[in-house]
């Protein structure tokens, strides 16, 4: 099992085009964990403002009556993706894996099997 700091070094070296990569408590906003940004991408910054879109899908399905599990939400934008993957098992409850990608650079299919496999690996 890996601790945060593997995982996220793991993020960045294994998927191809990583900007940047967090591990976020969505209950309270903040990032546990951040590797890689920069000037153009304040983590910290991007960890709380996905929080509320996390949130936001949450209470959105919550009124649809959806009984069903956000495995990763996508957002594309013109030059990156930003990938969040909610984490699931024992201990991970309000946690996501937030991954922010070089569009031009990225396999987005592969992006999102190999996050899988590291959530898989991680203990917190």
């Amino acid at each position: 099992m890996a601790n945060t700091e593997t995982t996220l070094k793991t993020a960045m070296s294994s998927i191809e085009g990583t900007l940047g990569v967090a591990l976020v408590d969505y209950t309270s906003g903040m990032a546990l964990g951040t590797l890689g940004g920069g000037k153009d991408l304040d983590l910290a910054v991007a960890a709380a403002g996905n929080t509320d879109v996390v949130r936001a899908k949450v209470r959105t399905m919550e009124h649809l009556g959806l009984k069903d599990e956000i495995e990763d939400i996508l957002i594309t934008l013109g030059e990156q993706y930003h990938l969040i993957r909610l984490l699931k098992g024992r201990g991970n409850n309000g946690l996501f894996l937030y991954l922010a990608l070089d569009k031009s650079r990225a396999n987005l299919a592969m992006a999102r099997h190999q996050l899988k496999k590291i959530e898989a690996e991680l203990e917190v």
